[in-house]
């Protein structure tokens, strides 16, 4: 059976299509066993915070970090698509019992919506396309259409997300032409916040429940203003009490580990 196509094989095939030109591989470095006592506590249960990088996805980061800290019990809390960055809970060890009950905390997050347009993915991930006029609408009309996303409400899922629909994620049944029907999910959104506008381009915070689809809310917002309107960036900036500021890049990380284990060598 062929080896799946990754997230990350297919764009940069795409970049390579466009004639962007790509850096050689870096080559493989044969990596040096892991101190047992640094490993220990990790091995034992840790719950670490991680700045997932852009254009990764978050098993990307589970895989990197079972591959520098050599153990296999790692799960993450919450997916972020490869086109957000942001806060990633990592957990390891006994700490992955916690798993469902940080998924189940309020998550905050901002970014940007680009008004005029609609993508099938509802962000960057596919080519704009029904392409509408903006320049008509206020800043008062953007500020009022919040009001009716906050609250409880109905939201439909993207039919390019990892949702599963008789054992088959719904991004491989919408890249198979199949069409699904959506159920709309309850959702809260406790604060949709417009933090700044230039036109096209709407720049948002957002608080919001476990469930809620971001991707989904920037089309919902710009069907509700008329003109369409797709996520062009998001990032998650808190989960419960765990911040972003607190977090750690991947090569941060890394570097940490190797210190910590050149300094036991």
């Amino acid at each position: 059976m062929a080896r799946k196509e990754t997230y990350r094989q297919r764009y940069n095939d795409k970049q390579v299509s466009e004639g962007i030109e790509q850096p050689a591989p870096a080559p493989r470095i044969k990596r040096e066993p892991i101190d047992p006592a640094i490993q220990l506590p990790y091995a034992e249960g840790k719950m670490i915070l991680i700045d997932k990088p852009l254009h990764w996805t978050s098993f990307d980061v589970v895989r990197k970090m079972r591959s520098l800290l050599q153990i296999k019990k790692i799960g993450h809390a919450g997916t972020l698509d490869p086109l957000a960055t942001g806060l990633l809970i990592v957990c390891t060890g006994k700490f992955t019992k916690k798993i469902n009950e940080y998924m189940a905390a309020e998550k905050e997050y901002t970014g940007q919506i680009t008004l005029g347009a609609v993508t099938p993915t509802y962000d960057l991930e596919s080519l704009p396309e029904q392409i509408k006029p903006f320049h008509t609408i206020t800043d008062e009309a953007i500020l009022q259409a919040t009001k009716q996303f906050t609250g409880t409400i109905q939201q439909f899922p993207p039919i390019y997300s990892a949702i599963k629909k008789e054992g088959v994620a719904l991004y491989e049944l919408a890249r198979r032409g199949v069409n699904v029907k959506l159920e709309a999910r309850k959702i809260s959104i406790n604060q949709f916040e417009i933090t700044g506008i230039n036109l096209p381009i709407v720049s948002f915070k957002v608080v919001c429940s476990t469930g809620t689809y971001i991707r989904s809310l920037a089309n919902d917002f710009g069907a509700a203003l008329g003109c369409g309107g797709y996520l062009s960036s998001l990032r998650r900036t808190r989960i419960g009490d765990a911040l972003v500021v607190d977090s750690l890049d991947m090569d941060a990380f890394e570097a940490g580990l190797i210190l910590k284990n050149d300094n036991t060598a």
